[in-house]
């Protein structure tokens, strides 16, 4: 009997796995390590009550979450209406290949359905071929734009004011 792949939102008690998996993802993409306190700052902005922000995790068969989407409601100034952002998605290494890759990206648009959104839109580095595979694969289309990021205060606070705020 074949395993059908499971994805479920993320609970309190997933967190540290969450970010052993957001860990190897950082590794994967090159990018700098994130300083010290990861799961204290992120924790509050995803199982807060009035959270707007969601991740999803896939799960082997033995239950062990080996993969991740998380996304949130932006605002689109041109289209003057809101989508749903997938900021990550990542499955480790040994997972990928069967399925929950494609599972995720399931629950993602079933997340937008809930929250009545019309749209994913993500980005993936240029050099990530096979994430564009995949993404081409599922019948996605790529848009031809390179992101920049500019610190407002250097070493500063990155929350908003409002959230800064509570």
């Amino acid at each position: 009997m074949e395993h059908k792949p499971v994805v479920r939102r993320a609970r309190v008690g997933d967190l540290p796995r969450l970010v052993e998996l957001m860990r190897e993802h950082i590794a994967y993409e090159k990018s700098a390590p994130r300083p010290p306190g990861l799961a204290e700052r992120l924790g509050p902005q995803l199982f807060a009550e009035d959270a707007r922000m969601w991740v999803l995790l896939a799960q082997t068969p033995d239950g062990r979450s080996a993969g991740y989407a998380a996304c949130s409601a932006e605002f689109s100034f041109w289209d003057a209406g809101y989508y749903l952002h997938m900021d990550c998605l990542y499955l480790a290494e040994e997972a990928r290949g069967h399925g929950l890759g494609a599972a995720l990206m399931d629950g993602v648009r079933e997340l937008a359905r809930e929250l009545g959104l019309g749209q994913v839109q993500w980005q993936t580095p240029d050099w990530n071929e096979g994430a564009i595979r995949f993404y081409d694969r599922l019948g996605a289309t790529g848009q031809p734009k390179r992101r920049y990021g500019l610190p407002v205060d250097p070493g500063g606070d990155r929350a908003p004011a409002a959230a800064r705020a509570r």
